[in-house]
Formats: structure tokens, C-alpha cells, sequence
């Protein structure tokens, strides 16, 4: 029982920074129709800025200040490239976005280089948030924190004892992802700068008529989505790796999320982001071979086939494209996405 709850939480925990990830992007495309090809870039500019603010100032300052730069140099791309060429529709967009991302990657490993930096999460966020204990006898129980090694340790070799801590660092990404899906939808439905974002996009010209500048709402938009990139970039980063090739290795998950929640749909992100995350970590954690899932649903198999290579592929070896067959079927069965609402 405590390895599903420890596999959820971790699924939970990695699509929600998936989320965090993906809102950006969606918040960019919904409001300006632009794919940003950049987007992964902004999120590894926001763990190394993170990490340099935090080696001045520490971790909970670099929290708030690297998201801000992040943004503000998206900002600035909005204004001074991405603006020049939006009247030349979206290819133009496309490729300067995707030039971007390559120059975003020199850049970073020319100032900080090639090899990964050890950003480390401020010390109460270092261990386990708390420790789930199963005793064979006594059942299920929780514990705050870390666990002591004499409730770890059985007396009698005959009593089951598994304890399996959840990293606080995990708690913490859920939480921030979560408040972060609040503020976003709360800002975008219930106050006057939501409507006036909402609205210029579908009627510019009313909006500009009264009084309101559209391309500065657009620049705000497209730094507002850059800097939440940011902000999973400090999170991500302290949890896991600093290093140039974390934007490749989100960058590509990211737009199947888009694109399976729905292109626009903050509701839909979400919900994609939350079963990718679920389905690769329980992937990884049910080990099984093909041949061996086969055997236990009572499908015989012969010599030939137990040894064919094929069968014997390990569901931890097909995770990394469950999410990319998981895109293909919802563009086959279900193009607008889960919740979206425009076709592509």
C-alpha cells in the first residue's frame, strides 16, 4: 500500500511541474496564438539564475527574484524581436522562437559551462516531508519528517517493516504548482486585468479604442508566461538537476501536454499533466517485461516468443514514449485534446 501512495505522490509531483511548466506556454498561446519554441529555455534560464541569486542571497529570495528576470527578459524578446515579426503569421514565429532556444543554450554554457551545478534546496526542505511506515502486524501509519532507525528496524526477523520517505522537496513543488493554478485562474476570471487580457485578444481593436495598449498587454502576457517558466525552473532545478540539458529534456513533454490537454485550455494542461505524470512514474515502478505481464494475464507463450526481444522490453524501457503514444491517440481520436476547444 505504501509503494501506490509513494508512486502517486511522485507521479503527482512530476506532473505538476509539468504544469508549471505548461501553463506558461499555454498562457502565451490562449492570449497571443504563439508557440513558443523558447519555452523549456526560459525554464533551465530560471534554475541557473536561481542558483547564482541563491549563492548571494539564498534560496527564498532567488525564489522570487529569478522568476522576475526570466520575465522581464521575455518581456524584452516580446518587444524587440517576437513583435517585429508577428504580422508575418506564425512560421516567422516559430523560427525565432526555436532560435532562441539555441541561443538561450550557448549563452548558458558559456556563463555557468557544460558540466551540472549542485543547486540545493534550502536545509528545511532538505530530507523527507514525512515517512510512510508499513508494519506487517501494526498496518499503515505516517510520521512528520524522517523516521527514526528504531521504528525502521524490527525486533522480530518474522515482521514486515518497509518505511519509505517522500521528499519534502516534492511537497513543496505541489504546493507551489498548485497556488500557482489558483492565482492564474483567479487573475484571469475574476479581475479586470484577466477581462482586459481575455478580451484582447479576441476584439484588439475595441480594447486599443478604449484606451488600452494592446501590444504592452501582449509583452506583459508573453513575460508573465516566461516568468512562471522561471519559477519551475527554480523548483525544478533545486529538485532534480542544474544543467544546459534539462530545456531538451522537458521541452518536447511539455508541448504534448499543449496539445493533449487542449491548445489554450489551462484546465486541460493540467489535467494532461497530471496522467503523463501518473502513467511514466507508475511505469517505471511496475518493472514488468512484456512476456512477463502476458504470463501473469494467462496468456501462454512459446520458446520462440519468450525470447524475443520485443517481449521482453520492460515497461521501464517504454516509458519515455508512453507520453508520445498517448499524443497520437488523441490526435487520432480526439484533436481538440481533452479539454480543449479549436482543432491543431
Amino acid at each position: 500500500m505504501e509503494f501506490f501512495i509513494i508512486s502517486t505522490l511522485n507521479g503527482l509531483s512530476y506532473g505538476l511541474l509539468l504544469f508549471m511548466l505548461s501553463s506558461g506556454l499555454t498562457l502565451i498561446f490562449s492570449m497571443m496564438g504563439v508557440l513558443n519554441f523558447a519555452h523549456a529555455s526560459f525554464y533551465m534560464l530560471g534554475a541557473y539564475v536561481g542558483y547564482t541569486v541563491s549563492q548571494v542571497v539564498g534560496f527564498w529570495p532567488a525564489l522570487v527574484i529569478a522568476p522576475l528576470v526570466v520575465g522581464a527578459m521575455g518581456s524584452l524578446f516580446e518587444r524587440l524581436a517576437l513583435r517585429k515579426v508577428h504580422k508575418f503569421g506564425h512560421v516567422p514565429e516559430l523560427l525565432i522562437t526555436f532560435g532562441l532556444s539555441y541561443v538561450l543554450l550557448e549563452l548558458v554554457q558559456l556563463i555557468w559551462g557544460r558540466i551540472a551545478l549542485e543547486f540545493r534546496p534550502p536545509e528545511i526542505l532538505q530530507g523527507p516531508a514525512f515517512t510512510l511506515i508499513n508494519h506487517s502486524l501494526q498496518g499503515l501509519s505516517m510520521v512528520w519528517g524522517a523516521a527514526s532507525p528504531e521504528m525502521c528496524s524490527a525486533a522480530d526477523a518474522a515482521v514486515r517493516l518497509v518505511c519509505s520517505p517522500f521528499p519534502a522537496t516534492r511537497g513543496f513543488m505541489m504546493l507551489v504548482a498548485l497556488v500557482m493554478l489558483g492565482s492564474v485562474w483567479l487573475l484571469l476570471t475574476h479581475t479586470r486585468i484577466g477581462l482586459v487580457i481575455q478580451a484582447a485578444l479576441t476584439h484588439p481593436d475595441m480594447v486599443e479604442s478604449l484606451g488600452h495598449n494592446v501590444p504592452r498587454i501582449f509583452m506583459l502576457v508573453f513575460g508573465a508566461g516566461a516568468a512562471l517558466a522561471g519559477l519551475a525552473g527554480v523548483i525544478g532545478g533545486s529538485t532534480f538537476l542544474t544543467e544546459p540539458a534539462m530545456a531538451a529534456t522537458v521541452g518536447s513533454i511539455i508541448f504534448v501536454v499543449v496539445v493533449v490537454g487542449g491548445m489554450g485550455s489551462l484546465s486541460g494542461a493540467f489535467m494532461a499533466s497530471v496522467l503523463i505524470g501518473v502513467i511514466q512514474t507508475f511505469a517505471v515502478a511496475f518493472d514488468f517485461s512484456l512476456g512477463t505481464l502476458a504470463q501473469q494475464m494467462g496468456v501462454p507463450l512459446s520458446a520462440s516468443a519468450s525470447n524475443n526481444s520485443l517481449v521482453k522490453l520492460t515497461l521501464s524501457q517504454v516509458a519515455p514514449i508512453l507520453p508520445y503514444l498517448f499524443l497520437v491517440l488523441i490526435l487520432i481520436f480526439r484533436p481538440k485534446g481533452l479539454l480543449g476547444t479549436r482543432e491543431g
